[in-house]
């Protein structure tokens, strides 16, 4: 099942919206923030108490890729990695170019009652 996403562009609101979550007993392992930037999304993430998409989520084949990838490329890959179709990671990466951050999270169907 792929994880539940939320766009953002207002990072305080997102840590907020991290917090929310754990607060309804969401682990924090389950919480990924994704941005265009790699230093946005380890900032953000770390700010948030959250995760980002790293080696537990990515096979080898497609870390060891990334070294070599595109930025684009590379958040299209672990957003797949993560169970996005390719056309959904596009989508989302688009979304990234024009400075959103994305909040994911898995294994909890409720998150989405939690953020309304």
């Amino acid at each position: 099942m792929k994880p539940f996403v939320k766009e953002y562009l207002n990072d305080e609101q997102l840590a907020n919206d991290v917090n929310k979550l754990k607060e309804n007993g969401v682990r924090k392992e389950d919480i990924y923030i994704l941005a265009h930037d790699d230093d946005r999304t380890d900032r953000i993430a770390s700010n948030a108490g959250a995760n980002t998409i790293g080696m537990e989520e990515m096979d080898l084949k497609d870390m060891v890729g990334n070294l070599f990838r595109k930025q684009g490329d590379e958040l299209r890959t672990k957003m797949k990695e993560m169970g996005f179709s390719q056309v959904e990671a596009e989508k989302y990466e688009e979304d990234m170019d024009e400075g959103k951050v994305l909040l994911m999270v898995e294994n909890h169907p409720e998150s989405q009652r939690i953020l309304l």
